[in-house]
């Protein structure tokens, strides 16, 4: 088998590493994707991605690491981008859980969290 001239030749290793990373990354991302669909409120629902973001990406940006590496050598991209998307989601979280804690209250909801106070 030969490989494409567009495409950088990388060792069997690299390619193999690569690979189970984002095979990894995808389907921890599908069970983030299956708990957001699964679970009942909008608390429950919160977690499932956001947790499962982190440790896909950590996935992603190890992938891209080693492939650029090998390619390129050391590239600071792929670090930058799981350093934003790390910094970003539990913004989002904490940002996304307010609205609606603050949406609840102002409706009256039963299924608000107790204030820690």
């Amino acid at each position: 088998m030969t490989i494409p001239e567009h495409l950088p030749a990388i060792p069997m290793w690299a390619a193999i590493v690569v690979t189970a990373l984002c095979v990894l990354g995808a389907l921890v991302a599908l069970l983030g994707s299956i708990g957001l669909r699964q679970l009942p409120t909008m608390y429950d629902r919160i977690h499932a991605p956001t947790l499962t973001s982190t440790m896909g990406v950590a996935c992603m940006v190890i992938a891209m690491s080693v492939y650029f590496s090998c390619v390129e050598g050391f590239t600071l991209k792929a670090l930058l981008i799981g350093i934003f998307v790390l910094v970003t989601t539990p913004v989002t979280m904490v940002l996304l859980a307010r609205a609606s804690v603050y949406r609840d209250r102002v409706e009256g909801s039963n299924n608000v969290p107790k204030d820690d106070l």
